[in-house]
Formats: C-alpha cells, sequence, structure tokens
C-alpha cells in the first residue's frame, strides 16, 4: 500500500480538534447529525440506494461478502465502515468501475473540514462528523450502491438518517456495549432493531431466541418484511462448499475466503440482503465473490512479514479482532475446526480492554490452548498484560505476560511444544491494527 499523502498530518489536526468538540467519544442520539445534515443540504438524501447493516458481530464481514458479489458483478459500491484497523481512510471506500479505492487523504480531509466548518463550535461526536463527512463523500460520486454498517446499536446511531434503504440487515446480536445498549441481549436488539424501516425487506441472521423476539416485534410494527435465516433462507456447508437456499431457487457456491464456520452464515446473509433488495445478479457474481472476499483481522493468515519470520518454520499465525464473548467463541470454534484437520498446539496471544467480559472471551479456550501470552494494548482502558495472564489462569489455561507482540511471538516460538504451534493473536481491534502495522500488511 502507498504511504499516505502529504495531508496526512491536517487530517490527523482535524480529528484532534473534533474530539474537543465532545465531552464524550460516544454519545448515542440522531438531534445533532441531523442539525449538521441539514446545514450541508442534506447529502444523506442523494445516496445511491443503501443496504444498511446493523449487529454484534458479522457485520463487517457481512458487507465485504457484499461488496465482492457486487464488484464481481461490475458495479459501483461504496462502503462505509468502523472502526478502523490502521487508518482512519478505512472508513470509506468510494465505489468505481472495476473496484473501489480508499478515500485519500486529501479528499477526506477536504469533506471532514467541510463539515466542521458548518458545524461550527456546536456540539457533536467524532462519528457523528466522520458520518457526515461520508455522505457528503458518496453523494458526491456516482455509484450503484453503498453498503452502510451502523456504528453502534442502531436506533440512534448516526448512520440511522437514511430514510428508507434498499435493506436492512441484523447480524448475530449479543452482550457488547453494555455501557451504552444495555445489559440483556433482549435490550440489546431493541437498539438493533431500530433500524427497520416500513415496507423495507429485512434480512435477519441467525438469533438468540430473546433476540429474534424483539426484532420480529418491531418489524410487525413498522411493517418490515423479514426474511430470517433458518427460514425464508439457509445457507449450510456441504462438502466443503457453500449452499445457500431461499424461494429464489438454490446457490451451490465455493467455500468462502474468510476462513471459518460463522463466514458461511454472513455470506449467506449477504447473499440474502441482495436478493431481497431485488438485485437481479448473475450466479457468476456469488461464486467469484465468494473467492475474493477480503476483510482484514478476521481469521486472517499471516504467510510473511516480520511477525511470521519469529515463528519456526512450519508454525501459523492467525490474527482476528474478535472481542466479545461470542466473536471469541467464533474464533475458537475456528481453530478447533484447524485442529481437526491439522493438529497443532494452540498458543494464543490476547490483549483487551477493561469494557470487556474478559474471562467470558478467554473461557472460550480453555481446553483448546496449551499456553496463553498477555500483551498490553496502548489504548485507553486496556487491560493490564498481567491481570490479563491472571484471569487467563482462572480459566485454567497456563499464561505468562510480555511487554509487547514481537516479544510475545517470540515467547510463543520458543515454548517447547511439538510440532510448531499454531498462535492467534486476537482479543481486540485495536490490536490487531498495532499488528497489522508491525507486519507491514496494512489493509487496502
Amino acid at each position: 500500500m502507498s504511504a499516505p499523502d502529504s495531508d496526512a498530518a491536517p487530517l490527523d489536526a482535524i480529528v484532534a480538534r473534533l474530539l474537543a468538540l465532545h465531552p464524550k467519544r460516544i454519545d448515542l442520539s440522531l438531534g445533532r447529525i441531523e442539525r449538521l445534515l441539514a446545514a450541508l443540504g442534506n447529502p444523506q438524501r442523494r445516496l445511491p440506494p443503501v443496504i444498511h447493516v446493523a449487529g454484534t458481530n458479522g457485520k463487517g464481514s457481512t458487507v465485504a461478502f457484499m461488496r465482492a458479489i457486487l464488484e464481481a458483478a461490475g458495479r459501483r459500491v461504496h462502503v462505509y465502515t468502523s472502526p478502523h484497523l490502521v487508518r482512519l481512510n478505512e472508513r470509506f471506500r468510494i465505489g468505481r468501475a472495476g473496484g473501489g479505492r480508499l478515500t485519500a487523504d486529501a479528499e477526506l480531509a477536504g469533506a471532514l473540514s467541510e463539515c466542521e466548518a458548518k458545524n461550527g463550535d456546536a456540539p457533536i461526536t467524532v462519528f457523528e462528523i466522520e458520518t457526515a463527512a461520508g455522505f457528503l463523500l458518496f453523494a458526491r460520486h456516482p455509484a450503484d450502491m453503498l453498503l452502510l454498517e451502523v456504528g453502534l446499536g442502531g436506533r440512534l446511531d448516526a448512520t440511522n438518517v437514511v430514510e428508507r434503504p434498499l435493506a436492512s440487515v441484523i447480524t448475530p446480536v449479543s452482550i457488547d456495549h453494555r455501557e451504552f445498549l444495555g445489559d440483556s441481549v433482549a435490550a440489546i436488539a431493541v437498539e438493533k432493531a431500530g433500524i427497520l424501516k416500513p415496507g423495507v425487506p429485512a434480512v435477519i441472521a441467525g438469533q438468540p431466541r430473546e433476540a429474534l423476539a424483539v426484532i420480529e416485534r418491531q418489524a410487525a410494527r413498522v411493517k418490515a418484511p423479514l426474511a430470517t435465516a433458518g427460514e425464508q433462507w439457509t445457507a449450510t456447508e456441504e462438502r466443503g462448499r457453500l449452499v445457500y437456499q431461499d424461494d429464489d431457487g438454490l446457490l451451490d457456491l465455493p467455500a468462502p475466503k474468510l476462513y471459518g464456520r460463522h463466514q458461511f452464515e454472513n455470506a449467506g446473509a449477504a447473499i440474502a440482503a441482495l436478493r431481497a433488495g431485488g438485485l437481479k445478479l448473475p450466479a457468476a457474481a456469488f461464486e467469484v465473490g465468494m473467492t475474493r472476499v477480503d476483510w482484514p483481522a478476521r481469521m486472517q493468515r499471516l504467510v510473511q512479514g516480520p511477525l511470521a519470520a519469529l515463528l519456526p518454520p512450519e508454525s501459523e499465525l492467525w490474527l482476528d479482532g474478535g472481542h466479545n464473548v461470542d466473536g471469541g467463541r467464533a474464533v475458537a470454534a475456528s481453530l478447533a475446526d484447524l485442529e481437526e484437520r491439522v493438529s497443532r498446539p494452540l498458543v494464543v496471544i490476547v490483549g483487551m480492554l477493561s469494557t470487556k467480559d474478559c474471562e467470558g472471551f478467554l473461557r472460550n479456550f480453555a481446553g483448546l490452548a496449551r499456553r496463553v501470552i498477555a500483551v498490553p494494548i496502548h489504548q485507553d482502558k486496556a487491560v493490564p498484560a498481567q491481570a490479563l495472564a491472571d484471569l487467563a489462569q482462572t480459566v485454567g489455561i497456563p499464561a505468562l505476560a510480555r511487554e509487547g507482540i514481537e516479544s510475545a511471538i517470540g515467547v510463543a516460538g520458543k515454548l517447547d511444544l511439538t510440532p510448531a504451534p499454531r498462535v492467534v493473536i486476537t482479543g481486540s481491534l485495536y490490536l490487531a491494527g498495532e499488528v497489522l502495522v508491525a507486519n507491514g500488511t496494512m489493509p487496502e
């Protein structure tokens, strides 16, 4: 990936100023962004058709599948996702023929500056300004589709100003961000279901029973037709392939390039959303999409680079940004599947934030990991490495702490393990970003 251009410093300066405009990093509301968008001429009303995606886990992967399929069909696709792993630009992908591109520093700085000028000194969160800047960029570049990922929750998320998307998607709901969304799956589902719109078809991935009940009630209230996993559509693994079926017929597709059994359902939700939106796409686009999809730090194998080189030959190094209990469960299930294919001793390198259920996350790896190596994350509210190692010990996994990722990988490679180990780095998207930078594997 090319180096950031000379506007990177101004971009950083703009973000620093924006951080001072509101005392809270997160404050869910629609009033502030609606005011700013009105001052900007309501660019959210000039967007290409939108597919709006909420959920706790799998949002980004589902968006990545939709983008890969649509681009394989020759469509120009804008994409708005969050958070970023390394650079703010990752959140804004501008669609064009032959494949999209991340917005350039100068272009993004210009849109943010325009939003900053229109907002003045009025309180607004950084995410709200970023979302408004995204709408400006997406409205100014012609495209066939905008894939719009919710930042947090849904009902009061800044993206929920889009009045009539082509389709809505709710990926699996679980406990995360309790301080903003609630302490129960049902309460969190209320927030996610807030993206459902009257008459707009909604695709619902597999859900806990209490979440599904909430979503179904809200859909009935606003008269949003539902296409629910296991009812109106199915996506299963059969003989190493993805078999998708709904009322429009069956697709027998290659296994998703993104590894893990959970990716079969994310791919299914993506296909269901494109079909629910009435898009007529050739079967070949779905096939190519499965093989080309890319979404960094989701069971991503790091084969080359300075970090991978720290391990003995035949070792494996994997990276996943999973950071809540269900995300950890998906990582552990993927690792268990790898163990069935090729048996290797597993070492988990982990760093987490104190806002997460660290013990619940680590418990997923009990009986699977030979060792946990805890590392710090360079963020506010990071759990000290030794405290995280102590938690791993309490769930029955031998653990130690190290001061950084290179040291942790070096230790993993020197453990008395035969055959060579399988090492996974997980627990935080912030940590995943640090790893990608250190390994020179930048998102594009």
